[in-house]
């Protein structure tokens, strides 16, 4: 547990360890179906091993105790840390939830899989061609199956979005290390560059123009301009944290002036991430993740990230099975490309307005599986399933946290043109290469 063997920090070790767990249990996560019980003992047992040093890692609070003689006095007591004793808790049920979604494609479904290896397979030339294909039949999946299907992918991204606010919040409450710092140009002008310094320190900025100008054409360019960012804000924050101080960090420009551009920047990279859900770890969060030395922060951000990533996981296959039911219905979309579908971004707030406007979608049981819901009934009657406003309820804080941020963004008042395109901006993903 140590990791002193390897030249690794405790808190690192234990990181590797649960990143390592995850791959090896989910890592192979390739079709819509349950976890085998092998591998659910494995993964229960394994985790709660790994989730026990936070039984140890406690903080004294007051308590009033009472005497035998009545007398009341305060002293002080144990109690596991407030963020593990909180986080934990809302992670183990964000676990428990996605086993029991997959738990759901027990069958009998209406979509089929076929080998990589198998002639009717076809060439696969998408980013995905070590996967087995889904099939459909001729006509399409049914409405039932389809409206089902859509269901399970929105009570996924409801995992989702809470996984990814926890893991975002963690990661942004960790120190940002000295040596990412020592690695930082000067000033910002030389992070950016001078067209995009220049694009943000105009006096009106609109986000959105910026990102059209910018090559994002790949993953490697999005994530080079995702790093400057970041260094960008890391370099803007230091300096006015050292404004009465003669660093060399110090500059003529003033306060207010930096912190909008501070503000403008945090803007751009939000917008990033919401659109660009895939993303690998950017410079800064590999950063933080090397050089934790917080046993406890170290936990809870690889127990979301891995869980973050089998939601991701799990939306993908469930993506997979919509766009070959898409191309039964309409082939033609084969000559187009695959396109990641719009729905798969996190935290829009489409989803919460159409299960406003659809009530009935919203109380379908969580648990019921598509012989259920289609109501088969194969092996006679069943248990009524849990209702998933209870879920989506437990889960709004989480899901929110991140919302939030953008309300508390104290914009100038020259820059209000731009936030209304920013008010259904809420999530953040942490980047794919985890995934």
């Amino acid at each position: 547990m140590s990791g002193r063997g390897m030249g690794v920090s405790s808190a690192l070790a234990l990181s590797n360890a649960i990143t390592n767990l995850a791959a090896s249990v989910f890592g192979e996560q390739w079709k819509l179906e349950p976890m085998s019980a092998e591998r659910k003992a494995m993964w229960r047992k394994d985790i709660d091993l790994l989730l026990s040093v936070a039984d140890y890692i406690v903080e004294l609070v007051p308590s009033q105790q009472t005497a035998k003689d009545g007398t009341t006095m305060e002293v002080m007591v144990s109690r596991q840390r407030k963020d593990l004793l909180m986080n934990i808790p809302a992670l183990r049920k964000l676990d428990a939830m996605l086993i029991e979604y997959l738990d759901n494609f027990k069958g009998p479904n209406e979509f089929w899989y076929v080998s990589r290896d198998a002639v009717d397979a076809g060439s696969r030339e998408d980013d995905k061609w070590w996967l087995p294909r889904p099939k459909v039949p001729p006509n399409g999946l049914s409405d039932a199956s389809r409206k089902w299907l859509q269901f399970q992918k929105e009570s996924v991204n409801q995992v989702l979005k809470a996984a990814m606010a926890i893991n975002a919040q963690l990661l942004s409450e960790m120190e940002v290390p000295d040596d990412y710092i020592e690695s930082l140009p000067k000033n910002g002008r030389a992070s950016l560059g001078d067209s995009i310094y220049k694009s943000i320190t105009v006096e009106f900025f609109d986000p959105e123009q910026l990102l059209s100008t910018m090559d994002l054409s790949t993953d490697h360019k999005v994530l080079e301009f995702k790093n400057k960012i970041e260094a960008s804000i890391v370099i803007w924050k230091r300096k006015m944290n050292h404004k009465d101080g003669k660093s060399t960090w110090g500059s003529a420009v003033s306060l207010e002036k930096r912190e909008l551009f501070e503000e403008r920047a945090e803007t751009i990279l939000l917008l990033l991430k919401q659109r660009f859900p895939g993303l690998p770890q950017s410079h800064l969060d590999t950063s933080k993740i090397q050089f934790n030395r917080d046993v406890g922060q170290s936990l809870l951000e690889s127990y979301s990230r891995i869980l973050e990533s089998l939601a991701f996981t799990v939306m993908s296959r469930i993506e997979d099975v919509m766009y070959a039911d898409s191309l039964a219905q309409n082939p033609s979309l084969a000559q187009t490309g695959r396109k990641p579908s719009a729905a798969c971004l996190p935290l829009t707030g489409s989803t919460r307005e159409e299960t406003e406007k659809n009530p009935t979608e919203t109380q379908t049981p969580t648990s019921m599986t598509l012989s259920d819901f289609m109501g088969w009934n194969l092996m006679g009657d069943t248990e009524p399933g849990r209702s998933s406003s209870g879920n989506s309820e437990d889960l709004k804080d989480d899901s929110g946290m991140l919302a939030g941020k953008l309300n508390r963004l104290a914009i100038h008042k020259k820059n209000n043109s731009y936030l209304d395109k920013l008010e259904n901006l809420g999530g953040q993903r942490s980047p794919t290469s985890r995934h």
